[in-house]
């Protein structure tokens, strides 16, 4: 496959769809709402309109006409240009992720869209087909998946003749014996690798949602809260058919004069949410499923649109396990695995495993995943002593609201000292977000891992390797210092780069994490 091809003819109409999307907010204020006679600057604004929707529509065929791409062995190749001709070149030695995003319009004519994501930035940092049949995406990603075995086993074989080379030269001042054990150990090696280029490994079924699961996630998600917005919406629409806004009140007010008639529209209304809920969450949750090989990760999701994704095991910096306060309560959790390379406009749904697992399942599916990974369940507390800290820390929040409710003063349920209340009360909630997050805040370095949870409300469980945590840095200012605290902080490489910290640990934590992270260099090394 290395013959230069253009892009498929359908991504003519695709981009002709997404042109109109784009437009579709000025035709509707240009030639719906301002209908009959029309002012200057009106006729003005559809004159450049027009100019404008017909340069994007030669743009567009003549894009299609000039932008044409190859497939060989190594690389993929980008050709732009008709009178100055410009190469791009992706090796597949730099792509970190693949995606698949087959909305209705590719289900409708049976074709699909593939992304192939880079750690690098700029223009040739992706190599998109919006779209392309689901033939050619699979035989690209094969083609890919090949070479990059094919790499990987050219590799292993100059590492396995290199310490062959090795134990020559060590078995040549040995002796004949010597050297007949490195033939057999030669023999015993090339039949490993003959058996393990065999045959590729089959994909593992990790994970699998279910009705009960869809159902639950549509719960805890509070996507039936989706219907509010459209009941606004709804209102302000009737509201418009009336030139009195009094008669859309009374009319809205009518309903609810009996008690029975209320119950029956609020019942109404739960219902209709409940189910909008429910069809919401089935649609882009439905048959999600987590599998894996021995070198990839793959995540597909959704009912009318298709997603799929996948990524190199070795290019995952670090998980992360999310718990908001409900999912907290019900023993769920959101696991998202933090890569090197972009993943696109949608990265962070993408790459994010179900977001509604138990989290004994959690641990069992990274780990199971990631078999290099280890998640500790027992983590070291905090100090008594940092609670303190954190409570004597100035609320700077707390200070510029107090100020505000001190200078206006304002009058709550009759009550003209309702400001000091209200500044008491907020006073309460930072207190106990502060106790909250300590209590939730965790830490463990363990062997060649560091794993970090810490948050109020919403906590977040932070796992690398050694190797991944590209940056450190240890502060404290002066209270830490004369409690004897102290801040870790550590960079992983990402896009955007990820940042992780947390506050208020034991001086022997830190120094035992700078130790720890100083053995760091004789991990990359023998890599």
């Amino acid at each position: 496959m290395t013959e230069m091809k253009r892009h498929h003819t359908l991504s003519l109409l695709w981009s002709l769809g997404n042109l109109i999307k784009s437009s579709f907010a000025f035709i509707l204020f240009l030639f719906v709402f301002r209908t009959g006679p029309v002012s200057t600057w009106v006729f003005y604004a559809r004159i450049i309109f027009y100019i404008g929707i017909s340069i994007a529509l030669v743009s567009i065929i003549w894009k299609w006409f000039t932008t044409r791409y190859s497939a060989d062995e190594q690389a993929f190749h980008i050709y732009t240009g008709a009178f100055s001709r410009t190469r791009s070149t992706i090796p597949y030695t730099k792509v970190q992720n693949v995606s698949r995003h087959t909305s209705f319009f590719h289900r409708l004519f049976g074709v699909t869209s593939i992304r192939f994501e880079t750690g690098i930035k700029g223009e040739e940092a992706t190599f998109q087909l919006q779209v392309v049949s689901v033939a050619e995406a699979e035989q690209l990603e094969k083609q890919m998946a090949k070479y990059l075995s094919e790499a990987q086993a050219q590799a292993v074989m100059e590492q396995r003749k290199e310490q062959e080379v090795q134990e020559e030269q060590e078995a040549s001042t040995d002796g004949h014996n010597a050297s007949a054990d490195v033939v057999s150990t030669r023999t015993k090696s090339e039949g490993m690798e003959n058996s393990t280029e065999a045959a590729p490994a089959a994909r593992i079924v990790h994970y699998r949602s279910t009705r009960k699961d869809v159902f639950k996630a549509s719960f805890t998600s509070l996507s039936f809260l989706v219907l509010i917005p459209i009941l606004g919406s709804l209102y302000s629409t009737v509201k418009d058919f009336f030139p009195d806004e009094t008669v859309t009140e009374s009319l809205v007010l009518s309903w609810f004069e009996s008690w029975w008639i209320t119950t029956i529209i609020i019942l109404i209304l739960i219902l209709i949410s409940l189910g909008l809920g429910i069809v919401r969450t089935f649609v882009k949750y439905g048959d999600f499923q987590i599998t894996s090989d021995d070198k990839r990760i793959y995540i597909a999701k959704g009912m009318l649109e298709k997603t799929a994704f996948s990524i190199q095991k070795d290019r995952v910096q670090a998980v992360k396990m999310t718990q908001s306060p409900l999912k907290r309560m019900l023993g769920l959790a959101e696991v998202e695995l933090t890569t090197a390379g972009s993943l696109g406009e949608s990265g962070q749904e993408i790459n994010s495993l179900y977001p509604f697992l138990p989290v004994k399942e959690a641990y069992r599916i990274i780990e199971e995943l990631l078999p290099s990974y280890q998640i500790s369940e027992e983590m070291e507390k905090l100090p008594r002593k940092a609670l303190w800290l954190r409570l004597l820390k100035p609320s700077w929040f707390w200070i510029i609201v107090t100020g505000v409710l001190v200078y206006f003063k304002p009058v709550l349920f009759g009550l003209s000292q309702a400001w000091w209340l209200l500044s008491l009360l907020l006073l309460a909630v930072v207190v106990a977000g502060r106790i909250i997050d300590f209590s939730h805040t965790r830490y463990v370095l363990n062997d060649q891992f560091i794993q970090l949870r810490s948050g109020a409300l919403t906590s977040t469980l932070f796992v690398s390797k050694r190797e991944k945590v590209i940056e450190v840095k240890i502060t404290r200012h002066p209270l830490q210092r004369r409690l004897s605290l102290a801040s870790i902080h550590t960079v992983n490489r990402a896009k955007p780069v990820m940042h992780h910290h947390v506050h208020d640990l034991p001086n022997e934590a830190a120094a035992e994490f700078q130790m720890w992270y100083m053995g760091r260099s004789r991990e990359v090394q023998t890599r």
